[in-house]
């Protein structure tokens, strides 16, 4: 039966099941001999810090370990192709651009199961529900990137301040850039574009497009080659 079909509880319960399976057996098989307990918080600190900059001391303090144990899960969680992260943009015209990656675990519904997550809980909290439908959009980003004929690579971009922030910045040949903003949010304004502006307006001789992807139907022009497109025009 398509996992589609089945039901929500079933579907939840499956999806529990396959993160206790990758956290236990597929860790154990790549030679991982950790404190399952530990491994698993280090895990759920990381999925409620997808799609986010966290310190890395945040992470392993909310876990109950140290630095170099956290180093070694993430190493392990990439391996299990559970977590990634996303490097940061830098560009020598602007030396206020922060250096750390952002986090993402490559699938939402990991974040719901690590964090006991139900689609009302969800809708609910609307930071919560904004990473997942951020971690969505780069899920879904990943393997279109990966099949692209030319070179593209992806990055997000903070200023140091954080008075700037673009949630993903596209880098395609030549370093012509292509801007993301994912919204959790069915009707977007230009004050939702305003970080775009500013980077098409440093970059303007770079700045192909920027868009505004919401949850909304409706595609619109925002400003100069800048649009709000719905997440669904992509993928459904």
């Amino acid at each position: 039966m398509a996992f589609t079909r089945l039901t929500r509880t079933a579907r939840e319960a499956w999806t529990n099941s396959y993160l206790d399976q990758l956290l236990t057996r597929d860790a154990h098989s790549l030679g991982a001999n950790r404190d399952q307990r530990k491994l698993e918080g280090y895990f759920h600190a990381v999925a409620l810090n997808s799609a986010g900059v966290p310190e890395h001391k945040t992470l392993y303090d909310a876990a109950g370990v140290n630095v170099k144990t956290a180093g070694v899960y993430d190493r392990l969680l990439e391996d299990l192709f559970i977590s990634e992260t996303i490097p940061a943009w830098v560009n020598n015209r602007l030396d206020r651009l922060t250096k750390t990656p952002k986090r993402y675990v490559v699938d939402p519904a990991l974040i719901a199961a690590a964090a006991g997550a139900t689609v009302e809980t969800v809708l609910a909290d609307s930071d919560l529900l904004g990473q997942m439908i951020d971690t969505f959009v780069m899920s879904q980003l990943r393997p279109e990137v990966a099949l692209s004929s030319g070179r593209v690579r992806l990055y997000h971009l903070r200023t140091k301040a954080g008075r700037e922030e673009i949630d993903i910045v596209a880098e395609m040949p030549g370093g012509k850039l292509i801007a993301l903003e994912v919204k959790a949010s069915a009707s977007p304004t230009l004050r939702d574009a305003k970080h775009l502006q500013w980077l098409s307006d440093q970059y303007h001789h770079k700045f192909l497009v920027g868009a505004v992807l919401h949850t909304g139907p409706d595609l619109f022009e925002l400003d100069r080659h800048i649009y709000a497109i719905p997440i669904c025009a992509f993928w459904s």
